[in-house]
């Protein structure tokens, strides 16, 4: 699972819904020829994000290079089922990566660029979210 070494607070504050809001940072392709970008709104979680990393080298093999453009550093807490109003803010549940629209989630590069647009595709059947292939 993807999880920060090190943070000053362990829970933080949920924050404010910037759904309206588009992603001036880190939307063009930087590393590699070809990217997902992000066309929603989402928080997604360390196992999503750990899920798509895995898929996309089950495809590429050694033969082509992932760089993840996203990070978890969210903590995000949860109480335990049936438990009584009060008591503090819940346990550390898991980390998440606020995705704003048109934020690069993965880039890939391959010598072979049909089994780069593969594994990007299928990168995108793992994110709950919609996705636009990108080129460079």
């Amino acid at each position: 699972m993807l999880q920060p070494k090190k943070m000053k607070y362990r829970k933080w504050q949920k924050g404010r819904s910037l759904e309206r809001m588009f992603s001036t940072k880190g939307t063009e392709l930087s590393f590699g020829q070809a990217g997902l970008r992000s066309l929603d709104f989402y928080q997604l979680t360390d196992r999503q994000i750990d899920s798509v990393v895995k898929e996309m080298k089950r495809v590429l093999g050694k033969k082509g290079r992932v760089w993840l453009r996203v990070f978890p550093h969210k903590p995000v807490t949860k109480k335990p089922p049936e438990v009584r109003m009060g008591g503090g803010k819940g346990d550390l549940d898991h980390y998440v990566s606020v995705i704003e629209p048109g934020k690069m989630v993965v880039e890939v590069e391959s010598r072979d660029h049909d089994l780069a647009l593969r594994s990007l595709k299928a990168a995108s059947y793992k994110l709950p979210i919609k996705t636009k292939l990108v080129l460079k």
